[in-house]
């Protein structure tokens, strides 16, 4: 690949621009890649922590807080004025970037007060405003390039993006979305500029802010790379790549040098804080790479995603994650066997209370059927699956159905087990050397992932000993 006359999207987390400090070494990590790729796209989060406080103050101005409203504003202006101080020189464009900031404070301000006339956040004034942040921090990473010698212009993914009218999970209309990208992204290319992109944003066709939903940015990112027929995106954020496990919990912890995209999304599923699934899907149908690397070591190779690895299959685990604050929900009785529809049922009423479902597992017999959900969805699901199997447990063709609270489900994952025998043994051998209860198991038939749920208790030395099996 000639990379020269290549097209690179870059995006950048709310950690990588979360100080002074990041965002220099972000914006110095674009200049030196700038020599090198014909074509650079970079892709801004909001700062860290900032999405939160927007977030608060719109809950506040539901209930009529108008103090904070304005004290949040004033904070968060604040911050950005810190790091607008720390990273330019005085100028007339540090001036105009002030002013800019002044105005979408002003605007962050209106929109709460709005809220607050309203009585209630909808979903349509929630994406207006946790959006901001991204608006914010894209003005003056833009700035800091033009201050470092680079062209640069910052640019509303509002612009860009065209999606549905389904706010806060908005789903993008790619053709479209490629139509608008390119007219106003190839003309910045041809002159050399780095457009820089806010993430998580986008707008329906009648310029309505909408927002991406969780790990926005880097879909953003993923859209970009596919629309722009990009040769690679690139995710920055504070770790080396993926990791065989967190580091919080592992010390021997390691970034892997590469993985499929469907191993990458097993691990997200199950509580590994990695590129969110959703993102993946652009750049899978466009046949493009990922590179997930570390803003503050970025000599390190990172972690490359695939659409199928090309590591040799030889049965290794690679991974080992954990999704904490579960629940374990059982229906059983022996009047279920055989009767059909009691699973369809079931998942029926739980969908009815909107909760997500991300381990099922069932007896052959037939006598029981067990799932987890968050545990705080756990009284609403029971009670609800309660309603709906009402009169068979009248009749006790059902005998009971309750939920084991705060259990952990803890998941390996590895493409290569599928075709080596032996590795569940290895798995309950090792639990069973620790001490560990098992308390439900569920495999795919793609064996690209293991699932098993412990008690809360055991979570942290269930993991650690399922680590000693990756090499």
């Amino acid at each position: 690949m000639n990379k020269k006359n290549s097209t690179l999207v870059m995006k950048f987390g709310g950690t990588s621009v979360g100080s002074i400090e990041a965002i220099d070494q972000a914006a110095s990590i674009v200049v030196k890649n700038a020599r090198r790729w014909r074509n650079l796209l970079v892709v801004v989060s909001a700062i860290s922590g900032i999405t939160d406080m927007l977030l608060d103050t719109a809950s506040h101005a539901v209930r009529g807080d108008s103090a904070w409203i304005d004290q949040m504003a004033l904070q968060v202006k604040e911050r950005h004025f810190q790091m607008i101080d720390g990273l330019i020189a005085p100028s007339e464009s540090k001036r105009r970037l002030k002013a800019e900031i002044s105005q979408l404070m002003d605007y962050f301000v209106n929109l709460n007060q709005a809220i607050t006339v309203l009585g209630e956040a909808t979903p349509r004034a929630l994406d207006a405003v946790s959006g901001i942040g991204e608006r914010l921090c894209a003005r003056i990473f833009s700035c800091v390039l033009k201050e470092k010698g680079v062209a640069s212009q910052h640019i509303e993914a509002t612009r860009l993006i065209v999606t549905d009218e389904v706010y806060q999970a908005a789903h993008p209309d790619m053709e479209l979305t490629r139509i608008k990208t390119n007219e106003i992204i190839k003309p910045l290319f041809a002159r050399g500029v780095i457009p820089v992109v806010t993430g998580f944003i986008a707008a329906t066709k009648d310029g309505i802010t909408t927002t991406l939903g969780r790990g926005g940015s880097d879909y953003t990112a993923s859209i970009m790379g596919a629309v722009l027929e990009a040769s690679d995106v690139w995710i920055w954020t504070d770790v080396d790549g993926v990791m065989s496990a967190d580091p919080r919990l592992v010390v021997d912890a390691h970034s892997i040098p590469e993985f499929s995209f469907r191993e990458i999304a097993e691990l997200a599923y199950y509580g590994a804080k990695v590129v969110h699934p959703k993102t993946m899907r652009p750049v899978i149908d466009a046949g493009i790479g990922i590179r997930v690397c570390n803003t503050f070591n970025p000599d390190h190779p990172g972690t490359r995603l695939y659409l199928n690895s090309v590591s040799p299959k030889n049965g290794k685990i690679k991974a080992v994650t954990a999704i904490r604050d579960q629940s374990l929900v059982t229906i059983e009785g022996r009047g279920m066997l055989g009767v059909p529809g009691v699973a369809a049922r079931a998942f029926s009423s739980v969908a009815a209370t909107g909760t997500s479902v991300p381990l099922i597992t069932q007896a052959s017999s037939e006598q029981s059927i067990c799932f987890a959900i968050p545990n705080s969805a756990s009284v609403r699901v029971v009670r609800a699956l309660e309603q709906a199997f009402a009169t068979e447990l009248v009749r006790r063709d059902i005998d009971r159905i309750w939920a084991m609270d705060n259990v952990v489900i803890v998941t390996l994952v590895g493409s290569g087990m599928r075709d080596t025998p032996g590795v569940a043994g290895q798995i309950f051998g090792k639990l069973g050397e620790k001490q560990v209860n098992v308390l439900a198991i569920a495999q795919g038939s793609s064996e690209v992932s293991i699932s098993l749920v412990v008690d809360q208790g055991d979570a942290e030395r269930a993991v650690r000993a399922l680590h000693e099996l990756i090499v």
